[in-house]
């Protein structure tokens, strides 16, 4: 099975790239979600409430807000949240990767933030970076409700987007609209295509 990972940084369009390639009939094993149904097991918010102290739960539940305004302003608070999170994660993303290859599918589509950061492109065939500028990014995340300094430090928490693109063999430039992204993904379902051919011929 092709897996092709799709990354970029946050408010760079990762996530709307994926449900396009969804549509298009790929599997999609997507790691946030993977994250947020984590996120509600007993034991996990057991380890974050010991973790992070008891303020970081609220009715049972993690407090996200409270955990990331935590994680995002401290790398020793992020590295501790990543070593709770981190193996369930990866744990039940190759639990879904097998299920879909015993099903056939020939290629799948890994989204994630932390692609690089975590190595997970070791187990990858092609990686994807969807990029842009950073005052696009900054727009975009200001009409989610996010205010600059937030999304500065998020942006500044993850591998930089140069550096992504360096490493990715692909990339698309998300700084137009709806229509230009759904362009720039065409084209993406063609390079798909020709690794197919490349991958399956070596």
């Amino acid at each position: 099975m092709i897996l092709i990972g799709v990354t970029g940084i946050v408010g760079s369009g990762k996530t709307t790239v994926s449900a396009m390639l969804e549509k298009e009939g790929f599997k999609v094993i997507d790691l946030d979600r993977i994250a947020k149904e984590i996120a509600q097991q007993k034991k996990v918010i057991a380890d974050i409430r010991e973790a992070f102290g008891g303020s970081c739960v609220a009715g049972g539940e993690i407090d996200v807000k409270k955990v990331g305004w935590l994680v995002f302003r401290d790398k020793e608070a992020r590295e501790k949240l990543e070593s709770i999170m981190h193996p369930l994660i990866d744990a039940e993303m190759q639990s879904k990767v097998k299920k879909i290859e015993a099903e056939g599918t020939i290629i799948a589509i890994i989204d994630g933030p932390l692609i690089f950061e975590k190595g997970l492109d070791k187990d990858l065939q092609k990686t994807v970076v969807v990029s842009g500028k950073q005052e696009t990014l900054r727009v975009r995340l200001k009409k989610r409700g996010m205010d600059e300094d937030d999304s500065d430090r998020r942006m500044a928490a993850q591998m930089s987007l140069e550096e992504k693109e360096a490493r990715a063999d692909y990339i698309i430039h998300n700084d137009g609209t709806m229509e230009d992204l759904e362009k720039e993904v065409g084209k993406l379902l063609k390079q798909i295509k020709e690794w197919e051919v490349e991958l399956n011929a070596s």
